[in-house]
């Protein structure tokens, strides 16, 4: 024991300080909120569902991600552009012209699953279009030339529907049917935030049977083991690997309209911090597991939602909840701190990492 304390080195100590000392101040303020119980257990309850409904948003974001990262090693960050593009083009030359019809009012069902497709084709389209013209010829490049290359394809396409829809903020036309709240309980729950988790959790149960059950899915887990192998055994590595970025736009799609359903606007800037919040919720669930990818967008949502009211009132922080994204990427370092393959990642071996 005494071998090892001398090997640390001062900066190893003061890191392991510095950690032991967020860990206390967030058990303190968690301690002092539960002393004060400054908000009722309806204001709590509030607080959940709001986070459960970003975190499922945050989940499907960063299902994307993670697939992409499972099989091509790659951190995708302009996959936060895809997800603004479906739903703003479906919002500019679908949603608002049929709001302006009694169509969008007498079937407001067939309305959202149009848009909804729209933007999801939309996503799909600039997700494979990235992917054929900056990522594949790149296939060989050392990792951080597809890196570099991602960062500057998320910058591309933000100016890219800047220039083309204009740089306001355009607002998503409300929808009838989902004005007012269902009581469970003695709990309010907005209608647009019950549609955002069930349509959330059917989605991510459906990718999961995709990935799981079907041979596609078998052939994108084989591709993610070993491409060369993949490849001898007569399977298609770039078919896949489209597939699998197909799969990711599509899903940051349909997240694109929940998002708008729940935020009621969209704009070209939309993508770039809900794609790093997935990013985030991603490594904390474990990069490249997707049930990780899920719990962990679960969990960031509710670590922001809840945690200014729990972590930081007992502190006497003022305007607490400007303060979510500290929350957010603090529980993060936490959890990477006892576990650094996340929540539900699997240590790699060295020659695979």
């Amino acid at each position: 024991m005494r071998e090892r304390l001398q090997n640390l080195d001062p900066l190893s100590v003061v890191l392991w300080l510095l950690r032991a000392a967020i860990l206390g101040a967030v058990l303190w303020g968690t301690v002092a909120t539960i002393l004060n119980n400054p908000y009722s257990a309806e204001n709590w309850l509030d607080f959940l569902v709001f986070g459960v409904a970003q975190g499922s948003l945050y989940a499907l974001i960063a299902l994307g991600y993670t697939l992409v990262y499972g099989v091509l090693f790659m951190i995708n960050f302009a996959h936060g552009e895809f997800f603004m593009s479906g739903i703003f083009t479906a919002t500019v030359f679908v949603a608002i012209p049929l709001s302006e019809t009694a169509f969008w009012d007498s079937h407001p069902v067939l309305s959202l699953l149009v848009v909804a497709l729209v933007a999801m084709a939309t996503s799909v389209g600039i997700a494979v279009l990235t992917e054929r013209v900056a990522y594949r010829p790149l296939r060989h490049a050392p990792r951080l030339v597809p890196l570099i290359t991602a960062i500057g394809a998320s910058f591309f396409w933000q100016y890219f529907f800047r220039g083309l829809y204009g740089s306001g903020i355009t607002a998503f036309p409300p929808v009838e049917m989902l004005k007012g709240s269902l009581i469970v309980g003695g709990l309010e729950i907005l209608w647009t935030q019950v549609v955002v988790i069930v349509a959330s959790v059917l989605l991510l149960i459906g990718l999961y049977i995709f990935v799981m059950r079907t041979k596609t899915g078998k052939a994108m887990r084989a591709v993610a083991e070993d491409k060369q192998v993949a490849a001898l055994m007569g399977i298609d590595v770039d078919r896949v690997i489209v597939i699998t970025f197909a799969t990711g736009a599509a899903l940051a799609g349909a997240a694109g309209l929940l998002y708008a359903l729940l935020f009621r606007q969209v704009h070209f800037f939309m993508g770039f911090f809900p794609g790093i919040k997935a990013f985030t919720a991603a490594v904390l669930g474990g990069i490249g597991s997707v049930p990780g990818a899920a719990l962990g967008g679960l969990f960031l949502g509710m670590f922001e939602s809840i945690g200014p009211s729990l972590f930081l009132e007992g502190l006497g922080i003022p305007a607490a909840y400007q303060l979510k994204d500290v929350i957010a990427f603090t529980m993060l370092v936490l959890v990477l701190i006892v576990r650094p393959q996340g929540i539900l990642g699997e240590r790699l071996a060295e020659k695979k990492a």
